[in-house]
């Protein structure tokens, strides 16, 4: 056995070189952040490892197997692990805590209460601007709003989204309003911009549209907050085999769709959402955007004579992107990939 005698002063001194070198390790790692982490040390997780983790709790949980995320980039932002991702054809910025435990859906960077609200203002028009809109749109007696969107398109579902809020709060308006459908059809199925989940999502809405239009508003509303299309089907109380049936039979499903087709190309409609009144495209942003207000102001523009029920205020926050559970969140108004103000999702080059 071997007796290691320590004196005060080398005791002492000991410390001091400890602290000496924890001290040049805390520097290092400061002044190069990329090349020294925990992680390295064999401390939490990888960034690799913690952007691995999140796609896989977006794609069984959040997307739950209607859509794809994939993995574009990862890096580190101000603390926290950046990780890009790209779903479709349209690419978004998420971040993830160091421990890998909390996914935030966006960052916003916090600057004066002034120019956080200069935004929500740019997007109401002027009152020139929406009298002018207001009295562009064709009038009739029986006014019918159409919104041409895909299933999985994000802003598609921001726009059935605050279309939903309008029928919440005033049902009456539901007949004036009707949603189609982007695609095309291949041999005896339908084909969609993002791929086969989305054609058969689209298709499934249709049928239900056509078959069971009571339904179709409870289900959308329902579906739009995790794509949980057998959930809903459940909750909503849509008849399940009536759904099944139409959409295996060509001479329903099928031929629906290709009513809704046929209008894409008249209308030369070349991204989701597009709106059509009178079959003219109208904005939605000569209105305020993509908030059930707005949309609401578009149905009750094109009245010859506006029902009691368009003085009823609504929601004026622009509705959320995506898949969603709140009317509005921290991804509302994202950008996209082509059309008006770079929010619509574009047919596939």
């Amino acid at each position: 056995m071997f007796k290691i005698n320590l004196n005060k002063n080398s005791l002492l001194l000991g410390i001091a070189v400890l602290g000496i070198i924890i001290t040049a390790v805390l520097i290092y790692a400061n002044q190069n952040p990329s090349q020294f982490s925990l992680s390295r040390l064999g401390f939490g997780l990888s960034n690799d490892a913690i952007a691995k983790k999140s796609l896989d709790y977006l794609n069984t949980t959040v997307l739950a197997g209607q859509a794809q995320a994939t993995l574009v980039d990862v890096s580190e932002e101000s603390g926290l692990v950046k990780i890009k991702i790209k779903i479709g054809t349209s690419e978004y910025d998420s971040y993830a805590t160091k421990d890998g435990n909390l996914l935030f859906p966006q960052a916003f960077t916090m600057e004066s209460a002034a120019t956080a609200q200069q935004p929500s203002q740019n997007n109401q028009p002027s009152a020139d601007q929406a009298q002018k809109a207001k009295d562009s749109i064709t009038k009739s007696g029986n006014p019918v709003l159409e919104a041409y969107v895909v299933s999985r398109c994000p802003f598609g579902l921001q726009m059935q989204r605050a279309m939903a809020d309008v029928v919440k709060n005033i049902p009456s308006l539901a007949q004036n309003m009707k949603v189609r459908y982007i695609g095309a059809v291949s041999g005896n199925t339908i084909t969609s911009m993002h791929g086969d989940a989305e054609a058969k999502e689209n298709l499934r809405q249709i049928c239900i549209r056509e078959e069971q239009p009571n339904k179709y508003w409870d289900y959308v509303s329902c579906q739009m907050k995790a794509g949980d299309t057998t959930g809903c089907e459940t909750s909503t109380g849509v008849d399940s085999a009536k759904l099944n049936a139409c959409a295996s039979t060509q001479s329903r499903g099928v031929a629906y769709a290709q009513k809704d087709f046929d209008l894409d190309t008249k209308y030369n409609i070349q991204g989701s959402p597009t709106l059509i009144v009178g079959g003219a495209s109208v904005s939605e942003f000569d209105f305020g955007g993509r908030s059930s207000d707005a949309i609401k102001s578009v149905v009750c523009s094109a009245f010859s004579s506006e029902p009691s029920s368009c003085s009823t205020k609504l929601n004026t926050a622009e509705a959320a992107t995506s898949f969603s559970v709140a009317y509005a969140g921290s991804d509302a108004g994202s950008s996209g990939n082509s059309g008006a103000n770079g929010a619509n999702c574009a047919p596939a080059q």
